[in-house]
């Protein structure tokens, strides 16, 4: 069985696998991996428009990197990147998608917006270094996600969730699809969505043996459903 993650312990595996890797090409193989998830299970025929919810750190890269491999597999995404991280690494991820045409919101969008405008929420918010309460800032967003009736793809945390013990209140939403990243986190134990998934095909050999891991054999595909 796949093992599932305490906070620490994918924590100190990200900083292992960043010893061995540049964290952008983590970061591309993670967002593509995201997109694949997608278009297994909300094919663009029938929710192409896709909003994009990119937060300040890594989860939000792997969500701007999604966001352009969705726009090439012929989906609609709209970003909403509230808190940009100032780094080049995130500014470029940035620019790549303005180059690829693909349109960004500043506001969050109301409840009545999303719907009207959007098939898909794919949420990029917060990862697993997140630590409840949700910050004011992003109280709004939140909220609108977890009142919509867009179905939402959550990467690797879905927000407002506790790392290891899942919802924290009634009101969290239950995203329809989890794409875990690496290895599954502990909240992921306490998902009732209907897909889950398992992205990043990354992991040398002796960091799978290290954290004992027992990751699923991915063959050619980019992710393997849980």
């Amino acid at each position: 069985m796949v093992k599932y993650l305490s906070q620490s312990e994918a924590i100190e595996l990200d900083l292992d696998l960043f010893e061995m890797f540049h964290v952008g090409q983590l970061m591309e193989l993670a967002g593509l991996s995201c997109a694949d998830a997608v278009a297994e299970c909300f094919p663009a025929q029938t929710h192409p428009r896709v909003l994009v919810v990119c937060g300040p750190g890594n989860n939000g890269g792997d969500g701007l990197v999604c966001a352009r491999h969705l726009s090439l597999m012929g989906y609609q995404p709209t970003v909403y990147y509230p808190k940009p991280t100032l780094m080049s690494l995130y500014e470029n991820l940035t620019n790549q998608c303005h180059h690829m045409e693909i349109p960004s919101v500043k506001k969050c969008p109301s409840l009545s917006d999303a719907e009207e405008d959007y098939d898909l929420i794919l949420d990029a918010l917060f990862g697993f270094g997140f630590k409840p309460p949700v910050r004011e800032d992003f109280v709004p967003l939140v909220k609108m996600m977890q009142e919509t009736k867009v179905p939402i793809a959550s990467v690797d945390i879905p927000s407002g969730w506790d790392v290891e013990k899942g919802k924290q209140s009634e009101c969290d939403f239950e995203p329809k699809l989890l794409i875990s990243l690496t290895a599954p986190k502990l909240c992921a134990e306490h998902f009732k969505g209907e897909h889950h998934y398992l992205g990043g095909r990354f992991v040398p050999p002796a960091l799978q043996r290290k954290y004992q891991l027992n990751l699923p054999d991915y063959g050619s595909k980019l992710v393997v459903r849980l």
